[in-house]
């Protein structure tokens, strides 16, 4: 449905999308993540056609972007992080206006996206009197005016309190089983919740591109086991563990008083707690505490984009 080819954009000397490639296909919802300032909105401006890239090939249904653009844009909805709405509307005559403007005026249709969206009760009322929260659902309404095969969204939920959010969510995953999404966000727990991929983009580069479920096995390749030991120095305690087969390294954190703590990074899926209970156990010291902690998404993302810059 989107392919993205050796895209690039430049705006004077600075490049702040650099020679990216990915496809999404019809029906998936796709996560494009990154630090604010990677290249997220620049990427869905030029997906959109708002934006020309400065070189690369994008096309939308098999077809070139740039030779078909008028047609690839009736394909798309496109909601942007600050929503353009007419803050002097009524919410029913700013969704007839643009109805009417995209050839689909119909008053049917009209009245099941309000309801779609949930903002039957707001359609009385000006725009400018809406809550954020109210005025994004009128903004996905407006996207989805057109009835388009593609949806995107640049930060959704951005600014909404935490009611708002889940609100929202729930919406797009309703609004997803039938469309193509691509959500830009930088939320990662909107990520987990929302996308079956994600795409992971830091300074202007794709960094990792890989179903959500996966992404902590093929990026975040280690767990840590936290320990509490009484009876050894953290010295003894270093030598006898880092001879554990799967350890990768051993450091000595805070723990309580009298006791020696450490934290062991631990590679791949390997479980080491067996084996430094028997180190503990023959060395003649006391266990106090073993906790293994699975590496989450959020330290594979700070892993992906360490160094990522501001645009």
């Amino acid at each position: 449905m989107i392919e993205v080819e050796r895209v690039s954009r430049d705006f004077g000397s600075f490049r702040a999308v650099d020679g990216i490639s990915f496809s999404v296909e019809k029906g998936e919802i796709v996560g494009l993540l990154g630090p604010n300032g990677a290249g997220k909105t620049t990427t869905m401006r030029m997906i959109t056609g708002f934006l020309y890239p400065s070189s690369g090939t994008i096309r939308i249904d098999g077809r070139e972007l740039g030779e078909n653009r008028e047609a690839a844009k009736r394909k798309i909805g496109y909601m942007p992080e600050s929503a353009p709405l007419y803050s002097d509307m009524i919410v029913a005559d700013y969704l007839s206006f643009v109805a009417e403007i995209q050839g689909c005026a119909e008053v049917s249709r009209i009245d099941a996206l309000a309801a779609t969206c949930g903002i039957t009760e707001v359609m009385h009322k000006n725009v400018g009197e809406l809550s954020r929260g109210y005025r994004q659902r009128v903004g996905l309404a407006h996207a989805l005016i057109h009835d388009p095969e593609i949806l995107i969204l640049d930060e959704p939920t951005s600014g909404l309190d935490p009611n708002q959010i889940i609100e929202v969510r729930r919406l797009i995953k309703e609004i997803g089983k039938t469309r193509t999404v691509i959500i830009s966000t930088h939320i990662l727990s909107e990520v987990e919740m929302l996308c079956d991929r994600v795409i992971i983009i830091s300074s202007g580069k794709i960094v990792a591109d890989s179903p959500t479920g996966e992404l902590r096995e093929r990026f975040g390749n280690r767990s840590s086991l936290r320990v509490q030991v009484a009876g050894a120095t953290f010295d003894d305690f270093r030598n006898g563990a880092k001879a554990i087969s799967g350890v990768a390294a051993v450091a000595a954190i805070s723990g309580e008083q009298g006791l020696t703590a450490a934290l062991l990074s631990v590679q791949g899926e390997a479980d080491v707690r067996s084996a430094v209970f028997d180190l503990v156990k023959a060395s003649g010291w006391s266990l106090r505490e073993m906790v293994m902690e699975r590496n989450s998404l959020e330290e594979v993302f700070r892993t992906l984009t360490a160094g990522g810059g501001e645009s």
